[in-house]
């Protein structure tokens, strides 16, 4: 039996960030589409984790990344309208129990393009 793994999302200007936690992850599979993302891996007691969403508005796959730690996978998307903020990162209005919102990296956009393209230059090295 799957079971979906917690998810953390927050809004930038550029991008939209998800965080999947799952902890010693393994056969991570991260699928970016226009309008929707498909995740999946094992954690290190074989438990088979699978989120599927659809997204609230339209990303640029072909800039998209993601990045494995030892405690989460975290994905970003290239937003394909920038500087549009979004109220969610689902598509219908509905908030499944997984998901939430990641108050620690949500924060006012103002003078903050400068931090993320610190951030993604970062993810970008690995």
């Amino acid at each position: 039996p799957r079971q979906p793994a917690k998810t953390l999302w927050y809004d930038r200007p550029r991008y939209v960030y998800l965080e999947f936690c799952v902890e010693d992850s393994t056969d991570v599979k991260v699928t970016i589409e226009d309008h929707r993302l498909v995740f999946s891996c094992k954690n290190a007691d074989g438990v088979e984790f699978y989120n599927e969403i659809n997204l609230y508005a339209r990303v640029n796959s072909k800039d998209s990344r993601e990045k494995r730690s030892d405690r989460s996978i975290t994905c970003f998307m290239r937003k394909w309208k920038e500087k549009v903020a979004w109220p969610r990162i689902t598509k219908e209005n509905i908030k499944p129990a997984w998901l939430s919102v990641d108050f620690d990296n949500w924060r006012d956009w103002e003078g903050d393009e400068e931090v993320e393209r610190a951030m993604v230059e970062q993810y970008a090295e690995v």
